[in-house]
């Protein structure tokens, strides 16, 4: 009689390899989620993307980052006044230039002693990097 010899490491699981892995990747998705953690798909020269991936390794990116995206996008809920000229915007966050735009165009609306301090600030930051210093109202 001979016997038939299975070669490998013995099955642990019922399911198939690709079912393991769907499954696998399934609870890894949840759990991103549950932390909140959102995947974000850009279109990037490729020379580019290798460069984001590059920095997206080290210690410092998330820090590098915030640092950059507080420059060139600004939260319409933080300030006040643009709240209310953004009142029929869905959208949170804004491009930078585009908030100054905002300000620019509804500045008939803005009662500079009504502005706080912090986002008089703003205003002023925004009008010296990207409005060349001058607010165009």
């Amino acid at each position: 009689m001979k016997r038939h010899v299975v070669r490998g490491r013995p099955r642990t699981s019922r399911l198939t390899r690709a079912e393991q892995v769907r499954v696998a990747k399934q609870a890894q998705r949840l759990r991103q989620r549950q932390a909140g953690i959102t995947a974000v798909e850009l279109r990037l020269p490729a020379e580019q993307a290798a460069r984001l991936r590059a920095a997206a390794g080290g210690a410092r990116f998330a820090t590098a980052l915030d640092e950059f995206l507080g420059e060139v996008v600004v939260d319409i809920d933080a300030w006040p006044m643009l709240r209310e000229l953004a009142w029929n915007r869905a959208d949170r966050w804004i491009p930078a230039e585009e908030a100054l735009a905002l300000y620019e165009r509804n500045w008939r609306f803005v009662e500079p002693s009504q502005l706080g301090r912090a986002e008089a600030e703003l205003i002023d930051r925004l009008k010296d990097r990207y409005g060349g210093g001058v607010l165009n109202v």
